[in-house]
């Protein structure tokens, strides 16, 4: 069950790449004005798209494998260039349906990755371990040495299904939230106004950046709860202490 180890990205990285640089190009360079960085909402909002998408084609070429991080990001990048542009009509107002298609586009990624973290557990590459439960955090060869020695296999799978519907959990609360900003930010944009494009360039970059915080923050709640009751169970069933379930950091 133990997954094979994968080079992480740097979430300082990940943060300016996929959050700051976009929310800062969409905020201030989205204007047609007369400072030497207002180039205007479809440049910004191409300026916004480009190195996410960039950088996950990068970490694709030099690690020769798609991080599941990486191919999110540039999933959402590309979906977000698709609607925008279908969102823009050529007189520069916005489709009135804005906001409630740009929500389904935030809800559907967490949508579908809670629904393949459930579907992927009896499959030979579980997203729990990919995404917490793996050989670079868990010494999973004692675990499961000692799970067999105790002949605690059915408890010890009960647990890694309680913990995979805690992980999925989380993308179910993300996908609520993702919705939610996206109707508040969009829901009262005006889309015949002359500015359409600009705010809602505005809009998107606050939907990005609020994401970050108030999306972020439960579903780390949520990997640390599923982390414990992980901890707390596995103790329990093969008596282990911490030092013995974790290798060393």
């Amino acid at each position: 069950m133990a997954s094979q180890k994968t080079e992480q990205e740097n979430p300082l990285h990940n943060i300016l790449i996929n959050v700051l640089i976009p929310v800062m190009a969409l905020s201030f360079m989205s204007k047609d004005g007369d400072k030497i960085w207002h180039i205007g909402a479809a440049k910004a909002m191409i300026l916004a798209l480009v190195p996410p998408l960039a950088y996950g084609i990068w970490f694709f070429i030099k690690t020769k494998k798609m991080n599941t991080f990486s191919l999110l990001g540039l999933v959402s990048v590309l979906l977000t260039g698709g609607l925008t542009l279908y969102l823009w009509n050529k007189d520069g107002t916005i489709k009135p349906n804005a906001a409630l298609l740009f929500g389904i586009k935030e809800a559907c990624i967490p949508f579908v990755l809670g629904l393949a973290v459930l579907f992927s557990f009896r499959s030979k590459s579980p997203l729990l371990n990919a995404f917490l439960y793996n050989d670079s955090v868990f010494n999973i060869p004692v675990i499961e040495k000692t799970v067999a020695a105790k002949q605690e296999q059915v408890a010890y799978r009960k647990l890694l299904w309680q913990s995979t519907l805690l992980f999925a959990a989380s993308f179910l609360v993300s996908t609520v939230l993702n919705l939610y900003l996206a109707m508040h930010f969009l829901g009262k944009l005006d889309h015949t106004a002359p500015d359409a494009k600009e705010v809602y360039n505005a809009q998107v970059a606050k939907i990005t950046g609020w994401g970050f915080l108030v999306i972020g923050l439960p579903l780390m709640v949520f990997l640390g709860f599923t982390l414990w009751h992980l901890l707390k169970n596995l103790r329990r069933i093969t008596g282990l202490d911490n030092e013995g379930l974790l290798l060393p950091r």
